[in-house]
């Protein structure tokens, strides 16, 4: 063997990628399925009956399937992180909690570094359950704490603060209104984020992190419309579980993924992807998330595929106006969380994430639920608003737009409440 093609067996390796094809159809090749297909019914047909089948079968062939068809594979874990705290302050809003910021530096081939800022309550020395949350303008706009590093990547210059696509001293706690963490300290929660553009910008025509990292040490060009970005954040959430599973001051066994509409729809795959993740809340997720890829109201797949071309892989914009083709539906997203419990919460006005669609996914993923003894949807109609709904497949919809509020974050600490107390 040449030394060129065993260095591309090396990193084929670590990407768990084969050089023989898929052995899935072509999307044009699939049988339609108007409705949303049965969860427990493999591909070849076979319906799986028993825990061992879902677990050994189904849901493997599902993670397949999301990432063949939709997503992209997921970069792979690479070498193993360094973890290193570069920052730390036990007077944090006032004493209420301490501050650390950790650096994961990411092995190759997915050599990337992401900014990690982690907040514990002083009032417990216990372990406590910790809420990880991506967020796209940066660690310094979730609070207006000084002491916070400024994020370097490219960021939106929407962002309050921004210019030229970078943070300013302008930049922080641009956001913070909408990440009350001195109420999540005091509900005993830590709270983690970092921020996209670590993992990968949020640009269609330019790939600067792990995607161009991994891209480059495979000698291949990227193309926007093929990249994944969606499923490059994810596995960013899964190399901050790596840091949080070695934390003392965290309980391993309670680790919520949250996030607010294209973070939303990350939260989702990263925990339906890794059964670390404990809990899911993806909020206002929308199309590409939480709402049903065939649904009739508010965003399309082809819509989605347009204005965002770089979320998903190439493969799902042949699904544009073929939705019934796809051999699956993001109930099965949510079905892959089972038993562990998830939450779906939508605003009454934000009809563009499709409210009444996420109430259909979850009554879609029931039947997971329940082969696997964790109950299920307690509610048969949609709730009216204000109502949360606490079951494992939980709902909560209010009044008002596309936003995250302090509001929104006491429903979710009354769902993390009711799964981890």
């Amino acid at each position: 063997m040449s030394p060129r093609l065993g260095l591309l067996g090396v990193l084929l390796g670590l990407m768990n990628i084969s050089l023989v094809a898929a052995p899935f159809p072509a999307p044009a090749d699939l049988p339609s399925h108007p409705g949303l297909p049965d969860p427990l019914r493999m591909l070849s047909g076979e319906q799986v009956k028993t825990r061992r089948d879902w677990e050994r079968k189904r849901r493997p062939e599902l993670r397949q399937l999301f990432q063949h068809y939709m997503y992209g594979e997921l970069p792979p874990p690479g070498e193993p992180a360094r973890f290193t705290t570069v920052g730390l302050h036990a007077d944090f809003l006032d004493g209420l909690g301490t501050v650390r910021f950790i650096r994961i530096d990411c092995g190759a081939p997915a050599s990337v570094g992401i900014d990690l800022m982690l907040v514990t309550p002083n009032a417990t020395r216990r372990r406590v359950p910790v809420f990880l949350a991506m967020n796209f303008c940066g660690n310094h706009a979730v609070t207006t704490d000084p002491r916070v590093p400024l994020t370097r990547g490219w960021l939106y210059n929407s962002c309050k603060g921004c210019t030229n696509n970078l943070a300013t001293d302008a930049s922080r706690g641009g956001q913070a209104q909408d990440w009350p963490i001195a109420e999540i300290l005091r509900r005993g929660y830590a709270f983690a984020t970092f921020c996209s553009t670590d993992i990968d910008s949020d640009r269609g025509d330019v790939s600067d992190g792990v995607r161009a990292a991994v891209d480059a040490a495979l000698g291949r060009p990227i193309q926007a419309a093929d990249r994944g970005t969606i499923a490059a954040w994810a596995w960013g959430f899964h190399r901050c579980v790596d840091y949080l599973m070695t934390d003392p001051r965290i309980d391993r066994r309670r680790i919520a993924a949250v996030g607010h509409s294209r973070n939303g729809k990350t939260a989702l795959l990263a925990a339906a992807f890794d059964e670390r993740i404990a809990l899911a809340i993806p909020h206002q997720a929308g199309c590409g998330g939480t709402a049903p890829s065939r649904g009739t109201v508010g965003e399309s797949v082809q819509r989605i595929n347009t204005a965002f071309p770089h979320w998903f892989n190439g493969a799902f914009k042949q699904f544009n106006t073929h939705t019934a083709r796809l051999p699956f539906d993001q109930h099965s997203l949510v079905a892959m969380m089972a038993p562990r419990p998830v939450l779906l919460s939508n605003a009454e006005d934000d009809q563009w994430a499709n409210p009444s669609g996420q109430f259909e996914v979850l009554q879609a993923a029931e039947p997971v639920y329940r082969l696997l003894g964790a109950g299920g949807l307690d509610a048969t109609t949609q709730p009216p608003n204000g109502t949360l709904v606490r079951s494992r497949l939980g709902y909560y919809i209010r009044a008002g737009k596309h936003s995250m509020t302090a509001g929104d974050w006491g429903v979710f600490l009354d769902f993390a409440d009711t799964h981890f107390r």
